[in-house]
């Protein structure tokens, strides 16, 4: 079996590959993530998915390297990492009350091809305050997050209903992960003493 790369600094997309029982190294991959002009937040968070991962393989990963990315988007924009307080709070108050959509694209390659997956959820808000926009910034969680929020965190408050896949909010899709895992021969579960079904 090919040793699996996870070309990703994110401490959540390693915790969720290791909650389906697949061993990996994780490596960087530092890209530019600069939108390109008329690029759909569809085909941007699947262009940086494979630039991940295609950066992973230049960095000397021999196996299949996993790459991906998450946008926040409402209205068809795409809301980034905030810059300050300021655009977190703004982030936060354009999303209340309201339903956006969370793209996460997966990217598996190894030295013979590259294949993806785009996965859409759906988020509403319920509304939220200027002074809990306020609070929430002072935690310091919103500072490195699409959207400028956590769902796995002290943001779930916000979160009234979700369609879709929640770890693909957080951010590793992993039934779409393991699907594709296994299309490349990396199976889930392997941390297990015996995999469930074998006797």
């Amino acid at each position: 079996m090919k040793p699996l790369y996870l070309a990703s600094g994110s401490p959540r997309r390693r915790e969720l590959l290791t909650q389906i029982g697949v061993p990996f190294t994780a490596i960087s991959a530092d890209i530019d993530e600069t939108p390109l002009d008329h690029e759909t937040p569809a085909a941007y968070v699947e262009r940086l998915a494979r630039g991940k991962a295609e950066a992973g393989r230049r960095s000397g990963a021999d196996g299949c390297v996993l790459g991906a990315d998450t946008a926040v988007v409402l209205d068809g924009q795409i809301l980034g990492k905030p810059r300050d307080q300021a655009d977190a709070q703004a982030m936060l108050m354009s999303l209340s009350g309201r339903d956006h959509e969370v793209l996460t694209a997966i990217a598996v390659l190894d030295d013979q091809r590259c294949e993806s997956r785009v996965v859409r959820s759906r988020v509403r808000f319920r509304p939220i305050t200027e002074p809990e926009a306020a609070a929430y910034w002072a935690s310091g969680e919103p500072r490195d997050k699409a959207g400028g929020y956590g769902i796995q965190g002290l943001g779930a408050v916000f979160v009234a209903g979700l369609e879709g896949s929640y770890s693909a909010v957080v951010g590793l899709p992993l039934c779409e992960t393991a699907q594709l895992l296994g299309d490349f021969g990396i199976p889930c579960w392997q941390t297990l003493e015996r995999p469930l079904g074998v006797v």
